[in-house]
């Protein structure tokens, strides 16, 4: 500990760095985030701990403020980090072990939480082969169930995630907790309506189904080999009505047992890795 002690006093000393106590603006940020109690334009989230910060860092977002509690760092890699992100980040302010407490999460912090802004995705940002997998989110109600959703895309290796009727904040802390760090670098396009979209992915010359389970077609009956994009609805109401008059298809997940239907994300799961297999590593499992 003696180690971590002089070695963030030779980073933190040279930068003066004020210490802060809990009527900061900045901790009332943190806790405006983590409460999601307030509007948010900016669309801040709140990185904490290493691990997650060291992801922030890794795919470039931007960092507004960093908060460093010294008392509480207890690894050599925690002090790196803070040294690779004080010049990154705009503001930066040392805190007491008492005040971190307060805002940190984590059951035993390791003192480190940044103030980041979300990266924003536009259209144009996007760009498709010709076996593209796009996974969009209609009216998904559960923050955490979006978050699963898009570590999902990311661990399949899906292209993008579009959100349209969109019920909960891409900043809300369990949103940002459930992607594991997938929300960093996976390409999510927010939409202002079902038309909207429909009318980009058609021009884009996607294959739309929609997650249904009245569907006769089961997921694995499906001619992949094309750009696909599957419709996931709200956990209470479904798929939007708009959908079902678009030219679209239906697709299921048969259900063996006494349940009727699937938790949106498993559903995501099933459907995405499917798809993504069969489109990008020519069906080898």
């Amino acid at each position: 500990m003696a180690e971590i002690s002089e070695r963030l006093d030779q980073i933190l000393s040279p930068a003066r760095l004020l210490n802060v106590g809990e009527g900061h603006a900045a901790i009332k940020t943190v806790k405006s985030i983590q409460t999601n109690s307030k509007p948010n334009p900016r669309r801040l989230f709140v990185a904490e701990g290493f691990w997650l910060c060291s992801l922030a860092v890794k795919d470039g977002i931007e960092v507004e403020t960093l908060l460093v509690a010294p008392e509480c760092v207890y690894t050599l890699e925690c002090v790196h980090l803070i040294e690779k992100m004080l010049p990154l980040a705009q503001n930066a302010y040392t805190v007491s072990a008492k005040v971190f407490g307060k805002i940190a999460e984590k059951d035993k912090p390791d003192g480190v939480i940044a103030i980041c802004k979300m990266k924003e995705w536009s259209r144009s940002d996007l760009v498709f082969d010709d076996k593209a997998v796009v996974l969009i989110l209609d009216g998904v109600e559960i923050p955490g169930n979006m978050g699963t959703l898009v570590r999902v895309a990311d661990g399949a290796g899906a292209d993008a995630v579009f959100i349209v009727n969109r019920k909960a904040r891409l900043t809300h802390p369990k949103f940002i907790h459930s992607t594991m760090g997938a929300a960093f670098h996976v390409p999510i396009v927010e939409f202002e309506s079902v038309d909207d979209c429909f009318a980009y992915l058609q021009s884009k010359k996607f294959t739309v189904y929609l997650a249904d389970s009245r569907a006769e077609k089961m997921y694995y009956e499906l001619p992949f080999g094309k750009r696909v994009a599957f419709v996931m609805g709200s956990e209470r109401y479904g798929i939007s009505r708009v959908w079902y008059d678009k030219p679209v298809d239906l697709v299921a997940i048969p259900m063996l047992g006494q349940c009727d239907s699937l938790n949106v994300g498993v559903a995501g799961t099933v459907l995405l890795y499917e798809a993504c297999v069969k489109n990008k590593l020519g069906g080898r499992r």
